[in-house]
């Protein structure tokens, strides 16, 4: 399993990222693409109080100790694509031990979620209705009137 952690970069880009970089790490490991998984925590990287989001970007690499090997091919891999939305990309690689992971899969669900997993919500409004109009009328009574 490897595990790619992205600070200072937006989760959605993060998203975008994973789909082709993922393909590309999974085939430098040798692995199935099922085995590289991408994690975009909330968080900004700062620098003298200064947010540096987009600007300076930290990738941390979780990677089983055997393909330490295949370090600098991952370098190159992960540098082409996130220079394209980044400035300064800092990537760290962590290896751990395969006796060190642990994975309990429930076999009565789906690995992961896909995007035919997604649920589109109908967020228009029908146009014969006006702002104000409606259910999102605006009250201008007094609300506080039965606390008296």
């Amino acid at each position: 399993m490897i595990s790619v952690f992205v600070y200072g970069l937006d989760q959605f880009l993060v998203g975008d990222l994973s789909v082709q970089l993922g393909k590309d790490l999974a085939k430098i490991y040798e692995v199935d693409e099922d085995d590289v998984n991408f994690v975009a925590p909330n968080t900004m990287v700062f620098h003298k109080r200064a947010e540096q989001t987009s600007w300076r970007v930290i990738v941390e690499v979780n990677v089983p100790k055997k393909l330490e090997v295949l370090q600098e091919q991952a370098v190159q891999v992960i540098t082409h694509h996130i220079k394209q939305i980044a400035i300064h990309i800092e990537i760290l690689f962590k290896y751990y031990s395969s006796d060190h992971h642990h994975l309990e899969i429930n076999e009565e669900y789906p690995l992961y979620l896909e995007e035919q997993h997604d649920v589109e919500i109908d967020t228009e409004y029908p146009d014969d209705i006006e702002e104000g109009e409606g259910e999102d009328e605006i009250y201008t009574g007094d609300i506080f009137e039965g606390l008296k």
